[in-house]
Formats: C-alpha cells, structure tokens, sequence
C-alpha cells in the first residue's frame, strides 16, 4: 500500500511554509504577524523540542550535499533510525498542536505557502510512513540520489569562515574591503554560519534586515534630494520592488549580493543627509 502525504504532517513542510510566511510579512512590513510567526517557530521549533527533532531527521536528508553513495546510505539508515526513536503518538500530538496554533493565531492559508523544495520533503515524509517494502526501497533510491548531487552553490558547502567571507566581499566591490559596515558583517556572518542550521538564523536575520531597509527607503523618498529627484525616486521605487520579489525566491548568493549592496545605499543616503 502507498504512503499517502499529509503535508501538515509533515514536519519539515511545516517549518519551511512558516519561514515563507515570516519572510512575506516582512516584504509587506507587517511587524505583527511577522512577530507572530517568528513566536510560533521559536517556541515550536526551538532547542531539544520534539518537532526540532524530526526535523532533523529530514534536514539530513533534503540537501544536495554530493557525497558518496555509501556515506549517503549511511546518513538515511541513520535519519530513519532517529525517527523511530521518536515516538509516534507524542510527535502527533505536537504536530497537532502547531497545526492548531497556526490555523488559529494565523490562517490555515500558511500551509498553502509555496515551498520550492516540496516534492523532496514529500518523498522523504513517504518514505518515512511507508509500509511497502518495494516502494520505501524505491523512495530511498531516490532520496540517496538527491543527496548524491552537487549543490548549485559554486563555493565549497562548508563554513570556511575567512574563504566565504572574501568571496564575498570580493563579489560585492572591492572598495569595501576593510570597510564594511557593521549590518554588512552581520549578513555575512549568518551567510557563512548558515550551513549547520539549515539557514534558519540567516533566514530570520534576512526577514528583519529586509524589512529595516524596505522601512529606510520607504523614509527616504521623503528627503528633499531625493523626492525632487525624479529619477531618484525611479531607482529608489526598483530597489524596493526588487526587494519585495524575494519573497518568492530561495536565498542565494544573487540576493545576498543584492542586500548588501542596499545595505551600503542605506548608508550612504542617510549619511548625505546628516552631513547637510
């Protein structure tokens, strides 16, 4: 018999539609129910909670992570392994209870929040719950071999702090190297530390960064250099659009860039400003 998928049972679909619905919120600056989301993720996914536990039973197993064919058998048997130990009527039970919380503290609308990495999550939740022998041997086949691919990211996948960091300086303008600015080292803090939590700091340092600096540009249409200024406010007006169109976007290296460089154009207009 073929496992059915419950996305709301779906530990990991769960966490990511929330991180969507914290980072949409933040693109339409509404702080309360950013807040509101980023409260349930904190309490339900926090440290040693029982939902932070199957989750990690399937973040080791939905990254691209090109490692040897062996290595990934291993990572699975161990991931399954680790999902039996949780028991099955206590883990229901808070999956409830989140299911609960969200449809009532937010809409049920969350769980229909695009996740760009469903179908992995669906076969890795089938594979989970199946009861067939041929189909959980065919599901896992295919898991190893999503594991098994290269990442898209042409950086080694590892936190190599100082190799990261001047990467991406480098990338970013080579005039700003021994100068960046303190929200600038920041991002690329979370961005080279992001790797060991699934990007969860990054994403949730991202949803507050993005929203203060959409809350700076917004202000500063304001400022009488910039509102006489037609095409000021032209390029000003691209920024923020280009800012909003994150929300349907995964974070890569193309919207941290991107970041940064607003970061810098923060700066630069605030401090025009003060100087007259």
């Amino acid at each position: 018999m073929k496992a059915k998928h419950n996305k709301k049972r779906n530990t990991a679909f769960v966490y990511e539609a929330l991180i969507k619905e914290a980072t949409i919120a933040v693109l339409k600056n509404n702080n309360e129910r950013s807040k509101k989301v980023i409260d349930i993720i904190r309490e339900h996914f926090g440290q040693d909670t029982l939902l932070t536990r199957d989750l990690e039973c399937y973040r080791s197993l939905y990254q691209e992570q090109a490692l040897d064919t062996k290595v990934c058998e291993k990572i699975l048997k161990e991931a399954v392994v680790s999902k039996m130990l949780i028991d099955a009527d206590d883990l229901f039970a808070k999956q409830t209870e989140i299911i609960n919380v969200v449809n009532k503290t937010l809409s049920p609308s969350v769980f229909s929040n695009f996740v760009p990495n469903y179908k992995a999550l669906a076969t890795i939740n089938k594979m989970f719950n199946s009861s067939s022998p041929k189909e959980k041997v065919i599901l896992e086949t295919k898991i190893i071999e999503d594991m098994s691919k290269a990442p898209n990211l042409k950086e080694d996948n590892k936190p190599v702090d100082n190799i990261v960091y001047k990467t991406f300086v480098g990338k970013f303008n080579e005039k700003y190297d021994e100068q960046l600015l303190e929200e600038q080292k920041d991002l690329l803090s979370h961005y080279i530390t992001s790797f060991s939590d699934n990007s969860l700091e990054l994403k949730m340092f991202l949803n507050e960064e993005i929203g203060r600096l959409k809350d700076s540009l917004v202000e500063a249409k304001n400022i009488e250099d910039i509102s006489l200024d037609d095409l000021m406010v032209e390029k000003t007006n691209k920024v923020l659009n280009l800012l909003d169109g994150f929300s349907n976007e995964t974070i890569s290296e193309n919207v941290i860039l991107t970041v940064l460089k607003t970061q810098q154009l923060v700066k630069e207009i605030y401090e025009d400003v003060s100087e007259d």
